[in-house]
């Protein structure tokens, strides 16, 4: 794009372009008046030589002159208005000329005064138009005073002094009101010219500006004082999923919500010489995704320093905000890891004792008695804090993974199989699978793979206590990505619950300890791949799972998809 003094130089190009048409326009027109002169003379089509305008011929040769002196000037000098002044006053002698040796005031040629004037009004500004006008009278009086004091030969019919002055006069006034109109001309000539370059000026400026807030990374939303948005930049729609096009003339509420408290406040701070304050807030997409972003508010002023509207600047913070909550969860897990180990022998110690005391008490003890009752609850209950504590170490130390060429496909159907014959089965539950026909493999430990099906089968089923539909697909999404999809029709979760979803011993719906969907994370993230979750009250709940096919190729934690656990990004939210 080129800057602004570069517009300067098309506008010179298009001036020289102008005076080189006028200059060949002179030519032709002059070779038109002389041979019209001679076939007027000749007062027949058969022209002769005897009949030959002579002082035209020397009009014209004297305009191929100055024709190449011209466009050789052009190619030396770029100061197009004295040339185009000199060109005129050059024509105006000619022309004076040209009236005295065609008869001076009975000549025909009088009204190439009036041409030249007309013409020289879309060139010359107004001033030098009608000073041009004034020139033209002055020489054509000078020529007629010179003409009749005798000091030039007259070529004309002897004029009596009345009539002299007469003509004179008329000529004069004649020339004077062409002048008079052709400035006015000239200056509408010149205001639309100016126009027109001002006009371009603006759409330059516009375009830089449209390039400007285009280039910029930081989503910007100016809005009028109503908060109706007229400027939406690609970021914009890049961090909010919203298009431009669909926005623009909407109010500002339609995506930040009710924002008239941090309006108020940065308005405050502005009056008050401070800075502008920062806010966070959740952006919801219009596929149904939450986005965090931190914005800030200005007042937009007009050239008279008038309020005049609101500019917006946000940026998308939802991946520092993950990895903050990454490092608070990995500092979590690191105080579990030190926990655990002391607490698996101590607790499963007296654990184990104690089963076996009430195993053998259970021995002496009738079948069917209350006694026989109560100790099986305590033989169930321990098997159940065993199996607490089992998950616990799981997920405070998981093991390392395997990694070898596995079938998805195998893992998944063999894990499903293994569900419809489990007691948390109902007659009224359903399956479907939509795994197709052809091998799918990857990298990866298909214990771990198993694990995460089995945890996220069981729990869609345990959702679903009344029934429902359980369908678990895969496929291909890139050469070498896979897609796992995990969606029932139970009873979904609160925004609160998804929130928290994969953090350990989060509270659950279904029971349990809320460790199986963490070790689920966990082990997603052992492969190099990322967890989201679309979840609605009463609606059901999906769960996608995207796995490269080859994990040992990828960075270990890679930031963008499966290292940070905040659910802003490894997990979305489907709000209504």
């Amino acid at each position: 794009m080129r800057s602004l003094d570069e517009n300067s130089l098309p506008a010179n190009d298009a001036k020289v372009s102008r005076v080189q048409t006028l200059v060949i326009g002179r030519l032709v027109a002059t070779f038109l008046l002389l041979v019209a002169s001679w076939v007027w003379h000749s007062g027949t089509l058969r022209l002769s030589y005897d009949n030959f305008p002579d002082g035209l011929l020397l009009v014209f040769v004297l305009s191929v002159g100055l024709t190449i002196v011209y466009f050789f000037l052009l190619r030396l000098s770029r100061a197009i208005v004295w040339q185009l002044r000199v060109q005129f006053v050059l024509d105006v002698l000619l022309t004076t000329w040209l009236v005295w040796r065609t008869g001076d005031l009975s000549s025909p040629y009088i009204t190439l005064y009036i041409v030249i004037i007309g013409v020289g009004s879309f060139f010359l500004k107004p001033l030098a138009t009608l000073l041009m006008a004034m020139f033209c009278s002055a020489i054509f009086v000078a020529m007629s005073a010179l003409v009749a004091a005798g000091v030039i030969e007259s070529t004309g019919i002897a004029q009596p002094p009345g009539k002299f002055v007469q003509i004179v006069s008329f000529h004069v006034v004649a020339f004077l009101v062409v002048g008079l109109l052709s400035s006015r001309l000239s200056d509408r000539h010149s205001s639309g010219e100016e126009l027109r370059e001002t006009a371009k000026s603006l759409a330059s400026l516009r375009l830089l500006h449209e390039r400007i807030i285009e280039s910029i990374r930081s989503g910007l939303i100016t809005t009028d004082l109503d908060g109706t948005i007229f400027t939406f930049n690609a970021a914009a729609a890049e961090i909010t999923g919203h298009r431009a096009e669909d926005v623009t003339g909407e109010n500002i509420s339609a995506i930040f919500g009710d924002i008239r408290g941090p309006i108020a406040m940065s308005v405050g701070a502005a009056e008050a010489g401070e800075q502008a304050p920062r806010f966070e807030t959740e952006l919801s997409t219009p596929e149904g995704f939450l986005v965090r972003v931190g914005y800030s508010i200005a007042h937009l002023y007009s050239r008279e320093g008038e309020a005049s509207g609101l500019i917006i600047t946000f940026q998308d913070v939802t991946q520092i905000r993950s990895m903050e909550e990454n490092v608070r969860r990995k500092d979590r897990l690191a105080a579990v890891g030190r926990v655990a180990a002391g607490l698996a022998h101590e607790i499963r110690n007296p654990l184990g004792a104690m089963r076996g005391a009430i195993q053998v008490l259970g021995s002496s003890t009738p079948e069917g008695s209350a006694q026989a009752s109560l100790m099986e609850i305590v033989l169930k209950e321990s098997d159940r804090l065993n199996g607490i504590i089992t998950n616990f170490l799981s997920y405070a130390r998981p093991a390392t993974a395997e990694f070898a060429d596995v079938d998805i496909r195998e893992v998944l159907n063999e894990t499903l199989m293994l569900l419809k014959h489990s007691p948390d089965i109902k007659e009224n539950h359903e399956l479907a699978s939509m795994t197709g026909d052809e091998p799918i493999v990857l990298s990866g430990d298909a214990a771990q793979l198993k694990q995460i099906f089995w945890n996220l089968s069981r729990n869609a089923i345990l959702a679903m206590p009344e029934g429902g539909k359980l369908t678990v697909s895969i496929e291909r999404i890139l050469a070498n990505r896979i897609r796992i999809t995990f969606e029932d029709t139970g009873c979904g979760m609160p925004p609160e619950q998804v929130e928290r979803l994969f953090e350990p011993f989060s509270s659950s719906r279904t029971g349990g300890t809320g460790l199986g969907l963490s070790i689920v994370y966990q082990i997603v993230r052992d492969h190099n791949g990322s967890i989201s979750v679309r979840s609605r009250e009463n609606k059901g709940t999906t769960i996608i799972i995207d796995l490269p096919t080859d994990s040992k190729a990828l960075p270990a934690t890679p930031k963008d998809e499966s290292d940070p656990p905040n659910p802003h990004l490894n997990k979305f939210l489907k709000v209504q």
